[in-house]
């Protein structure tokens, strides 16, 4: 999961910490969208890190599409042709959430990460706090289970695209964003802290004024420390993500935006 781990596995994070280090909690529900609109889409080029080369390894493409009461977030992640021997990743996420809630009503995945595939089509009835899903290795041999949600659930995108929602410049350094976050049948707590605002040098766009964030992550197959992802997000009316970095079980990771079009904004990140 190296290519799509840069860009979503800070939204699957599950937190560890204690909440004595976060004293500014914020709340998650009844959010509004003012950050982004129907058409937008950024492109980040995703590198691997190995015996200190960085690796040119694949791109993770975000779209969002206006379907009236529904957005249509998409997510691709896919590694390059030239390094497709090594591991060919192939991932595909859509999620359709309510305009008014932010929340999702329809998620689906297909992941292709080497030899390893998997198929999941979920439904969320938030009036019931029940959501539907639909998983296997494919189609084909899924299995229907209903999982239990909580309050305020939210999938991995519409994650993403809640926290560019939140004030978080007007906040003190060290508040944190609480969600539950919903993945691969079970719901997940997460904090996300907010470390202050910070002059941050990207590549390709050079010095940039930043909002600075610090996700917990879940210990696992692919991060082995629950710290040191850090996300660097656009000091502006979009607050789009411009830099990720993290280390995982073998080398690190690195998603540094390339392109983006659409911005409901014009872009001011340059200092």
């Amino acid at each position: 999961m190296v290519i799509v781990a840069a860009m979503m596995m800070a939204s699957s994070s599950f937190t560890s910490g204690s909440s004595s280090d976060k004293p500014d909690k914020i709340d998650p529900c009844g959010i509004s969208n003012q950050t982004f609109k129907g058409g937008e889409r950024i492109t980040y080029k995703v590198y691997y890190n190995w015996n200190f080369i960085w690796i040119a390894a694949g791109e993770v493409i975000f779209e969002v599409a206006d379907k009236g009461d529904h957005y249509h977030f998409s997510a691709i992640g896919r590694t390059f042709k030239s390094y497709d021997w090594f591991f060919k990743v192939r991932d595909y996420y859509d999620s359709y959430v309510d305009k008014l809630s932010m929340r999702p009503t329809l998620t689906e995945r297909n992941v292709h990460e080497g030899k390893y595939t998997m198929y999941d089509r979920t439904k969320y009835d938030h009036t019931r706090a029940k959501a539907v899903s639909v998983k296997g290795k494919t189609k084909e041999t899924a299995d229907e289970q209903t999982v239990e949600l909580h309050e305020c659930t939210h999938d991995v995108l519409s994650s993403i695209y809640v926290m560019r929602n939140v004030e978080f410049q007007s906040l003190p350094e060290g508040s944190s964003l609480p969600m539950k976050v919903y993945l691969d049948r079970q719901v997940y707590s997460l904090d996300i802290i907010y470390r202050g605002l910070e002059e941050k040098r990207v590549k390709g766009v050079g010095k940039c004024n930043t909002l600075f964030f610090e996700p917990e992550v879940v210990i696992g197959n692919i991060f082995k420390d629950k710290d040191g992802m850090k996300v660097w997000v656009s000091n502006d009316k979009n607050r789009i993500p411009l830099l990720i970095e993290s280390p995982v079980s073998v080398g690190s990771i690195k998603a540094v935006i390339r392109d983006y079009q659409g911005l409901k904004y014009p872009i001011s990140i340059e200092d």
